[in-house]
């Protein structure tokens, strides 16, 4: 059952009680996350919240979607599930240091240059 949904287009200035008065009109919110910067504190102007069941997450979607809350209207949908990220470089896969890939390192691509030919004036390939 999906019942997170994802929050855009948020007014800094927006607060968690903000966002949990408005969707307890469309049912029982069981949690409000406002994303902030890590470092500053500061809203990046998203969120996440969980209603209780399916139907009231879908009832939200219908009502909150393109509402106008401090001006902005909303953006308001299921929340797909976090991918994966890699942080720093050389990560498994990257492009530039990862198994068989980057310019001259053997794999797909066979250690051509990036001007090489079929590649006239730099153009990058992927």
């Amino acid at each position: 059952m999906e019942t997170k949904i994802y929050v855009g287009n948020l007014s800094y200035d927006t607060k968690e009680e903000d966002l949990r008065e408005l969707f307890a009109q469309a049912g029982t919110v069981a949690s409000v996350a406002l994303i902030k910067d890590r470092d500053t504190g500061q809203s990046k102007g998203f969120a996440f919240i969980e209603m209780s069941n399916q139907s009231e997450a879908e009832k939200a979607i219908q009502m909150f979607n393109s509402y106008s809350l401090a001006n902005r209207p909303l953006k308001v949908n299921l929340a797909r599930p976090r991918e994966e990220r890699s942080f720093g470089g050389g990560g498994y896969g990257d492009r530039r240091s990862g198994p068989g890939g980057g310019f001259g390192r053997g794999g797909p691509g066979g250690g051509k240059s990036r001007r090489g030919p079929g590649n006239a004036g730099g153009q990058r390939r992927y």
